[in-house]
């Protein structure tokens, strides 16, 4: 049976851009199709847990049954109540598959990994978790159980993102953009995709299926020969972080581009992170709706929560263990290993550094000019792929396989 993962290859593309044409048409003249659009939506998820991915598909329905319930019982309880043990409660509930899921494979719980895990587990429960709060603070009032199921089901970003926000995604589906602004929407859905091919399709494929296993390769080879240590090291880490970031930009550049053609202004993820002037620059431009997404829902909470309470009164002190917590957070999300956790580890406290150093700048009224400018971004760039080669796993590999 057809099995189609989006944006996996061009054929892909075939098949969505048909099945988007009537709805595009229809937004051109004022309409919003919003049936066509459901049934397009289920059939194109349907195919990707389709096959030997069935499995997925009944862990997908299982997931969204559990979070709708969750999501509205919370919004009820909201309405008359506001009890932090409650809240707390719900976001437990809430996160408690993904992380089940997620320590599944290190208690090698395979039944786990099976009954629960599917494509996009971790993107869906971040839309999940950031309604409760917002629910929390009063921002979402009302549980529609329509929109909810169309907010967390948005076709072109369920398998990787980008994260939206409920607010921002439902004044786009509830409305019709005019035509010159639709307009505007589909030439830079055109641009996006003939970026995103560029992106994936031809660089990132240069980068992992040409370079990657040559150095991969070599590297293995002469670790074996110099106890684990070999300057291969060093295109490898290059060539693997340049292909995370083509890899996952182009895909990114095609779910927006979708979404533009469904008439939705899916916020963008990148925007030239290489170009970042030091690591907080590099957040602000790298995978933005995840870093948003922490720094809006762990990372700002979690200061208010320790200034509130009075635990700690310096600021500077409240900051540095609030970016450690949620870089360590960050590390976990992605997984157990010790490479995940070291990442996050030194993600923190390289925010931390970051901060100092911005602090001692400001003081010591040290030159701004473009060659600072450019020795910064330069600096920037290979700590950020440092952090990508801890990313990677291939340590692991080299030293402890």
């Amino acid at each position: 049976m057809l099995n189609l993962q989006p944006y996996a290859d061009p054929k892909y593309f075939i098949f969505l851009l048909v099945a988007l044409l009537p709805l595009a048409i229809g937004l051109y003249f004022g309409k919003r199709l919003n049936w066509y659009e459901v049934v397009v939506s289920v059939i194109f998820i349907f195919l990707m847990f389709d096959g030997h991915k069935y499995h997925e598909g009944f862990a997908l329905i299982g997931y969204i049954i559990w979070q709708w319930l969750l999501v509205w019982a919370y919004t009820l309880y909201r309405k008359k109540n506001n009890q932090a043990m409650v809240f707390y409660g719900a976001i437990v509930l809430a996160i408690l598959p993904l992380v089940l899921v997620k320590v599944a494979p290190d208690a090698h719980w395979t039944h786990v990994t099976s009954l629960l895990g599917f494509l996009g587990i971790s993107y869906l429960t971040f839309r999940s978790v950031a309604m409760i709060m917002e629910t929390r603070d009063g921002a979402i009032k009302e549980f529609n159980p329509w929109l909810f199921l169309r907010f967390m089901l948005f076709m072109p970003t369920i398998s990787s993102g980008p994260i939206d926000r409920y607010r921002r995604f439902i004044k786009d589906i509830t409305t019709v953009p005019d035509r010159t602004k639709y307009i505007s929407m589909l030439e830079k859905a055109v641009w996006y995709f003939f970026l995103g091919f560029l992106y994936k399709f031809i660089i990132s494929h240069i980068l992992v299926d040409e370079l990657l296993p040559k150095i991969t390769d070599l590297a293995l080879q002469d670790a074996n020969l110099h106890n684990g240590w070999t300057w291969w090291l060093i295109p490898y880490m290059y060539t693997w972080g340049l292909d995370l970031f083509f890899d996952f930009a182009g895909y990114s550049l095609f779910a927006v581009a979708t979404s533009y053609v469904m008439g939705i202004e899916l916020p963008m993820n990148f925007n030239k992170p290489f170009l970042s002037k030091n690591l907080k620059d590099f957040w602000n431009r790298w995978h933005m709706s995840l870093s948003f997404w922490f720094r809006d829902y762990i990372f700002m909470r979690l200061v208010f929560l320790i200034m509130k309470k009075k635990w700690i009164k310096s600021r500077v002190t409240v900051s540095n263990i609030a970016y450690i917590a949620n870089m360590l957070i960050m590390g976990c999300w992605h997984g157990l290993h010790w490479y995940y956790i070291a990442y996050g580890l030194f993600q923190g406290v390289g925010m931390v550094i970051n901060d100092a150093w911005l602090r001692y700048k400001k003081k010591r009224n040290f030159p701004h000019n473009k060659f600072t400018e450019a020795f910064a971004i330069v600096i920037t760039f290979n700590v950020v792929m440092f952090s990508f080669l801890l990313f990677s796993g291939f340590l692991d590999t080299l030293w402890f396989k």
